[in-house]
Formats: C-alpha cells, sequence, structure tokens
C-alpha cells in the first residue's frame, strides 16, 4: 500500500470510531507494525489534521474535521451500493426513493473509472420473501425521531387488545420481513417494542421527549443486554 493511500486508510479508522483507538488496532488493520502508525499519525498532525492521543494510549479525530467528498475505494462504493440496494427493496416509500436519488448523485460526481464498481450488479440484494406493510406513514415515524418528538399510537397487540398509548421514538429497526419500533412508552413506564403493522394510527405530537434521545438508547441498549445474559452486545452498531 502507498504511503498515501495509507494515511487515507487511517484517516478514514479515525473516522470510524467514536472512541481513541490504540496504535496496536490500527497497525492490525493496515498491516504494517506500531512503529510505521505512530510515524503516519505524527505525519497527519504535521498536515493539520486535528488528531489528539498519544502513544500507549489511543488516537481520535476531532469532530468537524471532514476530508474532500466522494474520495471512495472500490470496496467502500460496493458497499454503499449494496446499502442502497437493501433500502430501495426494503425501505419504506420515502426512503427507497431517497435511496435512488442518492445512487443518481452518486452516479453523477464519482470518477469516471470508478463509476462501472458503482454501477455494475455483482453484489445483489434479493427481494423479500414475505410483505409486512405498514398501515401508517413511517415517514412521521422517522421525523419524529429524528426531531425527538413524542407520538400518539393507537396499537393493536398480538391477542388484539387495542391501546392508545404515548411513546417516545428512540429508534427504528429494519428486519427482513418486518419493521419494529423502538420507544419508551407512558403508558407501560418502559421501553417497549411496536411493530409497525399494528399500528393503526400514528398521530405526531408537538411535545418534546424528555432527556437526550443517545442516553435514552444506551439506557434501552442495557436493558435488553441484561435480559440477554450478553454483556457485550451492541445493538446500536456504534463498535
Amino acid at each position: 500500500m502507498r504511503r498515501a493511500d495509507r494515511l487515507l486508510h487511517l484517516l478514514q479508522i479515525l473516522r470510524r470510531h467514536r472512541r481513541p483507538v490504540t496504535a496496536d488496532v490500527i497497525a492490525a488493520e493496515l498491516e504494517v507494525s506500531v512503529r510505521t502508525v505512530y510515524r503516519d499519525v505524527a505525519a497527519l498532525i504535521g498536515q493539520g489534521v486535528p488528531v489528539r492521543g498519544e502513544a500507549g494510549i489511543g488516537y481520535v479525530l476531532d469532530r468537524g474535521f471532514d476530508m474532500p467528498p466522494l474520495m471512495f475505494t472500490p470496496d467502500e462504493l460496493e458497499a454503499v451500493m449494496l446499502g442502497l440496494r437493501w433500502v430501495v427493496g426494503r425501505g419504506d416509500r420515502d426512503l427507497a426513493r431517497a435511496a435512488l436519488d442518492v445512487v443518481a448523485k452518486i452516479e453523477a460526481m464519482v470518477p469516471e473509472r470508478l463509476r462501472p464498481v458503482f454501477l455494475d450488479n455483482r453484489l445483489l440484494v434479493p427481494p423479500p420473501w414475505t410483505e409486512n406493510p405498514s398501515s401508517v406513514d413511517l415517514g412521521e415515524l422517522r421525523v419524529a425521531i429524528r426531531d425527538g418528538r413524542k407520538l400518539r399510537l393507537l396499537y393493536r397487540a398480538e391477542d388484539g387488545q387495542e391501546t392508545d398509548r404515548i411513546v417516545w421514538p428512540l429508534a427504528l429497526t429494519y428486519y427482513e420481513s418486518k419493521r419494529i419500533a423502538v420507544a419508551w412508552c407512558e403508558l407501560r413506564q418502559g421501553f417497549r417494542h411496536f411493530r409497525t403493522d399494528r399500528i393503526l394510527e400514528l398521530e405526531p405530537l408537538a411535545e418534546r421527549i424528555p432527556g437526550r434521545r443517545a442516553v435514552l438508547l444506551q439506557a434501552w441498549q442495557q436493558e435488553v443486554r441484561d435480559r440477554a445474559g450478553l454483556p457485550h452486545l451492541d445493538l446500536l452498531g456504534l463498535g
């Protein structure tokens, strides 16, 4: 690997981690020595890249730093296209349309030499085996999560019982055949999972959820970990 490519890869590793990452971890991924990592980090700092940390503790990239747009490798482009194809087939209507818009934008801006990598159908996503449509607009649910606002739900449980609830929406999980909203339920005074095909009515409310969504998500994840007896389970995909 050329040094310039290695420095770019090093930046990607630092961007991927929210917490300090050690030189040993970086060296293992780059397949170089720890001493080389120290030199490369020093080179980045010398070029004005805001890397903080020290040997033996780890390094972190300050927020606000970004690389020039669309500096994709072939592997990154294939990963993006595979994910976009999944969203087109399994996302709600607005997400599917947004994914197609992203494809068009990247196609227009990606370098000519990489365009075949992006558009070639080498990595395929099969159509879903079953349809499990939602009876409400999931776009409204996603906006409520994004804005941190409460929702009123009319929900039908598996036994057919209907309940009117006020919830604090935290996340929306896309499974192969169903979609599940993660929320704090004021009625049950606890975290609950709501299948979107059982939500009969959905009304966004003006009232904001109390506290920070990230803190609530961490509490939900800890609760699921404790129930499952898996202390290292990462439900948020944050590493």
